[in-house]
């Protein structure tokens, strides 16, 4: 029994902690079972990291914004313990790492303006490989927009803020499924648990990921289908809420000193810094123009599935800082992002002009300056200013392609494409459709007033 056992608990016989803190009476009782001599220690004082997590919940779309999650946008958050059974290792099946060979088919399935992948792996996992060799292993997928958690000081708003977690038998699974989050197992190794444990019985009955079928849907059907097991919630703490009170009691009993007369408190979880959704894989671009002025676009850090792309057009969109960087004479769409005033781009209206005048084959370049809002230019036209409201906005990257969808880039002639040009400037924009979201995004002259 992992930190229970006598070899974990007593020196010469004797219990090494004069308070052992448990978080729930049944722990207490595993306790005595395992170890007798040290069951007079146990002290019930609760779980004072899922008391700053309970406390956070209030804050969750400040999390998922700092994440770079999107309205309508679903946050899926990858775990992995630490052993070579876990999800970051072969999961029990004796084969390929599991997590890095499912990566790949992430940026295929799943389109990047309607689900978000952060990756959260165990202190360990760092330490033990190096960050720069779990930073090598995992760039393909970063640049396929894939963000790496803090392994100490993140973790915790990124379980406030998903909408599923996938994960394997470690604690921070357990947390997820604590909160109530929809949790799918990728590794579960029962063999390596207490079978008396919440642990396991949460381990046999949780959902299961299955990596030979196709991930959107199990993921799809999770969220839309979860009932929340009872075992997690009601197993991790005993006394939700009570761990700065019963803590601090004890820390100042063992002291010999009184309490301060002010409440016991715990900090809470900070606000994590901005993590904005860096896609500099190419990125392939499914469009459809079912009425004039509506665009509905579907975006892979990938190639797309075939069966998606019966009735509409693909053209590609590059990040200028892209790795792949053959694919910068290819692109339909280039684009980047950065402040307005960066005197390394001189302006945006002076970066889409040299990128244009650089790469022959584009079509249209876009300058994103802040989440809702870039600067767009197409071939042999002025700079414009594309805008969606802050509250709904999308991907500033994915109106460009909306944009150049719509003016049928590439097929039409200057004067059919000015003519349309010309309507979305009267008529104020156009409606963008991305999954279940119309969003509507504003065409302006750069330079005016966006009102």
């Amino acid at each position: 029994m992992f930190g229970q056992a006598p070899q974990w608990v007593l020196a010469n016989g004797v219990p090494i902690a004069d308070a052992l803190v448990l978080s729930h009476p049944e722990q207490c009782d595993r306790l005595r079972a395992a170890c007798p001599e040290a069951a007079p220690t146990a002290v019930l004082a609760g779980d004072p990291c899922f008391d700053r997590v309970l406390a956070a919940r209030p804050y969750r779309e400040r999390f998922r914004r700092a994440l770079g999650v999107r309205a309508g946008q679903r946050l899926i958050v990858l775990n992995s313990t630490w052993n070579p059974e876990s999800f970051f290792g072969d999961g029990g099946a004796g084969g390929d790492d599991l997590l890095p060979a499912l990566l790949p088919r992430l940026a295929r399935e799943f389109p990047v303006d309607e689900y978000r992948f952060a990756a959260v792996l165990h202190p360990n996992i760092w330490h033990g490989h190096g960050p720069g060799q779990v930073r090598a292993w995992l760039d393909r997928a970063r640049r396929c927009g894939l963000v790496l958690i803090d392994p100490l000081e993140g973790w915790r708003q990124a379980l406030v803020a998903a909408d599923a977690v996938v994960g394997d038998h470690g604690s921070v699974t357990f947390y997820a499924a604590a909160l109530g989050t929809p949790v799918l197992l990728a590794a579960a190794p029962l063999h390596e648990l207490d079978p008396g444990a919440p642990v396991s019985d949460f381990m046999r009955e949780a959902p299961r990921l299955d990596p030979g079928a196709p991930l959107r849907e199990q993921i799809d059907r999770l969220i839309e289908h979860h009932r929340p097991l009872p075992g997690p919630a009601a197993y991790t703490t005993s006394v939700p809420g009570e761990a700065a009170v019963r803590l601090r009691t004890l820390f100042y009993s063992m002291m010999g000193a009184a309490e301060p007369e002010w409440p016991a408190s715990l900090e809470p979880l900070p606000l994590p810094g901005h993590e904005p959704v860096s896609v500099t894989a190419p990125v392939h671009v499914l469009t459809r123009v079912p009425r004039p002025g509506e665009v509905v676009v579907t975006r892979w850090a990938g190639s797309p599935p075939a069966a998606e792309c019966v009735g509409g057009e693909v053209h590609v969109a590059v990040h200028e800082d892209t790795r792949d960087v053959d694919q910068l004479e290819l692109a339909d769409v280039i684009f980047r992002d950065g402040l307005p005033d960066d005197p390394r781009f001189g302006s945006p209206a002076i970066w889409t002009e040299e990128v244009l005048r650089r790469h022959p084959g584009c079509a249209l370049a876009a300058f994103t300056v802040g989440p809702a809002e870039c600067v767009v230019r197409l071939r042999g036209g002025e700079p414009l200013r594309l805008l969606s409201s802050p509250e709904a906005a999308v991907d500033p990257a994915t109106g460009a392609s909306a944009l150049h969808a719509l003016l049928g880039a590439g097929e039409a002639d200057g004067d059919v494409t000015a003519t349309r040009l010309a309507n979305l400037l009267a008529d104020g924009g156009f409606a963008v459709r991305v999954g279940a979201r119309r969003v509507r995004v504003r065409v302006r002259v750069a330079g005016l007033h966006p009102g």
